[in-house]
């Protein structure tokens, strides 16, 4: 078998003859970060991800959920968002909207279980974060309201809601429609141990008077000078007052939103971005740049669908273009990827090359102010048409990684530092146990492996980091790589992602 050094000359020379990138652990100086976003979204909307299809049992649509969190820990993710709430519905006994169809077939028709809860606790036993994503205004994927729930808040206040494209939608013009909204998502976040509440793009779903907000504006549209900036403060006004609430009820789990990857071409604006797309400040009247700006979110994950290159949207101009934005801020930037373009036939050429999606990742990290990736859909992380997935895990998830901390945690109370009670050569390697000090039960376990003893700052990058366990008052793990002289240490992690004081050593004799 050739060594290490062998390998990556052979990589190097590889990379230079056919000018691709290299991969990240072959660069020299390459340092794996302790800290990133690996995650991924399963979708339940017209039964995208999960479940496959509606009616199954109980037990079949758990089987599911428990092999999509399989997939996030083949490929080496560390978080999951999911959608309990695809259309003004929801996965888990909600006294506010009927249980969604898209568990049974029937909109209200319980699905004979908790799906929210039963999905919330298999994620924290396989150490994974689990982040509750919400549609904040879509009603239905169909128009006509007689087809919901006869119980439906869109049925019991027709006002409410408006027909557009085949849709409804709820006015997000209606302050009582907001705050309904909102207390709907609240209900899932308060009563559920979730780690980050997570909207995604859709708000207003165009910018054309088709979408008859008339009535609304005409009633509430005082003092703005068109009907664009009146639907713009409304979706102002829904995250910020969704950011109080998250504050007031769960300040330490994570709030943002993924919205379309265009906030406004330099065309239209200076402060845009050297693009020439859909712009989502005039088309869903969405100020990300400015939610970004005003502290308004934990992160953003702009979705960056679009190949290196690839005109009127470069992804290489659109990376510089949202870390600048993010650049001072308080706000993490997170990039959404498009796992479902990679090897798809109908896709440009570009997206037939297996290492499109690994490029992307280089290219994040010329930009320090970028913690991560988010990748769309599940069914595409699992599938890999052409490979994609596969290179960018093995390009650039070597070692296991730690969520980010979000900075307005980052001074709060750290982990007890953990006790390392043994580090034992084992038929199939070293095992290693910890245990949990303090009243507080660790989320997870991040286990450290040096030639001998480490420097206090050897803990602050992922070089040494050789697996990050589910936490439990104590844990055994075994490395199958562990030899004869290695030393062990052992970090406690919070569900904030802070971490404690590393252990004391233990050398295996």
């Amino acid at each position: 078998m050739p060594s290490r050094r062998t390998l990556l000359k052979g990589l190097a020379l590889a990379a230079a003859a056919s000018a691709v990138p290299l991969p990240a652990f072959a660069e020299a100086g390459y340092v794996p970060p302790l800290r990133q976003m690996r995650g991924m979204w399963i979708a339940s909307v017209v039964n995208i991800n999960w479940p496959s299809k509606p009616g199954l049992t109980a037990e079949e649509q758990k089987a599911e959920f428990v092999a999509w969190l399989d997939v996030a820990v083949q490929r080496k993710l560390n978080s999951v968002f999911v959608q309990i709430r695809p259309t003004a519905d929801a996965f888990w006994p909600s006294p506010f909207e009927p249980w969604s169809q898209y568990l049974t077939g029937t909109q209200g028709q319980d699905p004979g279980y908790d799906p929210l809860g039963f999905a919330v606790e298999e994620t924290h036993k396989r150490g994974l974060a689990f982040h509750a994503w919400f549609n904040p205004y879509r009603v239905s994927m169909q128009a006509d309201p007689a087809k919901l729930h006869p119980d439906h808040p869109g049925r019991r206040h027709p006002d409410w809601i408006l027909p557009y494209g085949g849709k409804l939608y709820y006015n997000p013009g209606m302050p009582e429609v907001r705050k309904f909204c909102q207390d709907a998502m609240m209900d899932a976040v308060t009563r559920y141990d979730i780690d980050g509440l997570h909207f995604d793009d859709y708000f207003y779903p165009t910018n054309s008077t088709a979408f008859d907000d008339s009535a609304a504006f005409a009633q509430y549209g005082a003092g703005f000078p068109d009907l664009a900036a009146w639907r713009r403060n409304n979706v102002d006004l829904m995250v910020q007052e969704m950011q109080q609430r998250v504050l007031e009820a769960k300040p330490e789990i994570a709030w943002g939103i993924s919205p379309s990857g265009i906030w406004r071409n330099k065309g239209t604006d200076p402060l845009g971005s050297d693009t020439n797309g859909g712009q989502s400040y005039d088309n869903l009247h969405a100020d990300t740049r400015g939610w970004v700006k005003k502290g308004w979110l934990d992160y953003i994950a702009p979705q960056l669908y679009w190949y290196i290159g690839q005109p009127p949207a470069d992804y290489s101009k659109l990376v510089p273009w949202w870390s600048d934005v993010a650049s001072g801020t308080n706000t993490l930037l997170w990039i959404g990827q498009a796992a479902y373009k990679a090897g798809d036939p109908a896709q440009a050429a570009e997206w037939q090359a297996p290492g499109e999606l690994s490029r992307h990742l280089t290219l994040n990290r010329d930009h320090p102010e970028i913690s991560g990736d988010i990748w769309y859909n599940a069914n595409d992380v699992k599938v890999d048409r052409i490979g994609s997935i596969t290179t960018a895990v093995n390009d650039h998830y070597q070692r296991p990684a730690l969520a980010p901390v979000l900075p307005r945690l980052a001074k709060g109370r750290a982990p007890h530092r953990p006790v390392l009670a043994y580090a034992l050569r084992r038929s199939g390697g070293v095992e290693v146990r910890a245990v949990a000090t303090g009243r507080d039960e660790p989320f997870q376990f991040a286990i450290f492996r040096f030639d001998g003893h480490a420097r206090s700052d050897a803990f602050d990058d992922a070089r040494n980091l050789v697996a990050v366990v589910p936490g439990d008052r104590q844990v055994r793990w075994t490395d199958p790589d562990g030899k004869r002289g290695d030393h062990y240490y052992v970090v406690a992690v919070d569900r904030a992602n802070r971490t404690s004081r590393p252990s004391n050593p233990f050398r295996v004799l």
